[in-house]
């Protein structure tokens, strides 16, 4: 069966494509820094897809971590044919505000990582004629916000870029950019959300239909939902400043996993 690799893949929307994939009867390798949470997550979708799940514990916000996944992207033994970069983190609090070692875990797993295994699993997918990557970014890649933003805006540059790199190979590359999403992010994140209106919410299910939707059509950008398509649209047209100002009031909060 083919196989898929997921980071953060244990909660919110990893954890929606690892359901949805074993439900399609493909073999997974999921990553995640948490070994008990792998572990169970691996035995309940074993259990309820009868898929072969492997677990890979590794934190990519290190050189090690990333080394190890890169080791199993590369290998020839079962190899991989979706990969999808998932793990991600947000702050609270505006730039400045945040200890620069923490910024930099950011830029580290948000930008190095992305980079570094997408090149990991690009050769065997070109050479093997067919191949597909799901970068996850955010919507906050269109507006102006510190590091979290401009790192998701690197994430979706990156993968259009890549994306032509790769036209006719048989290589597909996606980033992926929801808005509010119902999953573990915000609280870990420690921010508070109840002022969000519940028609901006989305289902991390819904947001993995949508981006294997448009990966099948070969699109390169994915926005899940009629609302944030518009929103953002209108966002590539707003002025800077008028961004700027929406950015500081609620740009901090247009993170998804």
């Amino acid at each position: 069966m083919p196989t898929a690799l997921i980071t953060g893949a244990t909660a919110g929307i990893g954890a929606a494509f690892a359901r949805r994939l074993a439900k399609d009867g493909l073999d997974l390798v999921l990553v995640a820094r948490d070994a008990t949470r792998l572990a169970d997550t691996a035995s309940e979708l074993t259990k309820q897809y009868g898929v072969s799940v492997e677990t890979l514990v590794a934190d990519l916000a290190t050189d090690d971590g990333i080394a190890a996944v890169e080791t199993r992207l590369s290998g020839a033994e079962r190899p991989v044919e979706l990969l999808v970069n998932n793990a991600g983190f947000g702050f609270k609090d505006s730039f400045l505000k945040v200890p620069i070692a923490d910024e930099l875990a950011m830029v580290k797993l948000h930008i190095e990582a992305v980079l570094r295994l997408t090149a990991a699993a690009l050769p065997g997918m070109r050479e093997r004629g067919r191949g597909y990557v799901v970068n996850v970014a955010s919507v906050a890649a269109f507006v102006p916000r510190g590091t979290y933003g401009a790192s998701k805006s690197w994430v979706v540059q990156f993968t259009q870029g890549v994306a032509r790199d790769m036209a006719g190979t048989g290589v597909r590359l996606l980033a992926l950019c929801p808005g509010f999403t119902h999953t573990e992010f915000h609280q870990r994140a420690q921010v508070d959300m109840s002022d969000v209106g519940g028609w901006m919410w989305l289902s991390a299910e819904q947001v993995v239909d949508d981006a294997l939707r448009d990966l099948a059509r070969g699109r390169t950008v994915s926005i899940p939902s009629r609302r944030y398509k518009v929103l953002v649209a209108a966002a590539r047209k707003a002025p800077l400043g008028a961004l700027g100002g929406l950015s500081s009031r609620a740009g901090r909060r247009l993170d998804r996993r």
